[in-house]
């Protein structure tokens, strides 16, 4: 199957399963704290960390399962699963320094960046 239908498969899914989850667990409580968004970060950690451990380690599996889990599904659901899985994978190959300052950079420049947009979107209002 075409790689970019497995990732509009996934996508749709997992677009679903985080509107889902978000919307359950904010029902329950108070918005000052986003549990919701932190529960589907943390969720998608675990996801992302098992399924790309596990097709690392299979190498016989179909190429599709990585577009359909990886980019489609978990991708969707939660960005911030890939963030820290290439964080990982730069620490186990021994790259640390690099793993740091990728975290820090995307931290702090990814907050500038919003700033910026904020700033930017006063100008259309």
């Amino acid at each position: 199957m075409n790689k970019y239908v497995l990732i509009a498969i996934g996508g749709i899914f997992g677009s679903i399963a985080r509107y889902w989850v978000s919307t359950n667990i904010a029902s329950f409580i108070e918005e000052r704290f986003p549990l919701n968004t932190l529960v589907v970060n943390l969720s998608a950690c675990v996801l992302m960390g098992f399924a790309a451990a596990l097709l690392n380690h299979r190498p016989g599996w179909n190429e599709g399962w990585r577009f359909l889990l990886l980019v489609g599904f978990i991708g969707t659901y939660s960005t911030f699963s890939t963030f820290e899985w290439e964080i990982f994978t730069r620490i186990e190959g021994g790259a640390g320094l690099i793993a740091i300052l990728y975290a820090v950079v995307s931290v702090l420049v990814g907050l500038l960046a919003v700033w910026c947009g904020a700033q930017l979107s006063k100008a259309f209002v």
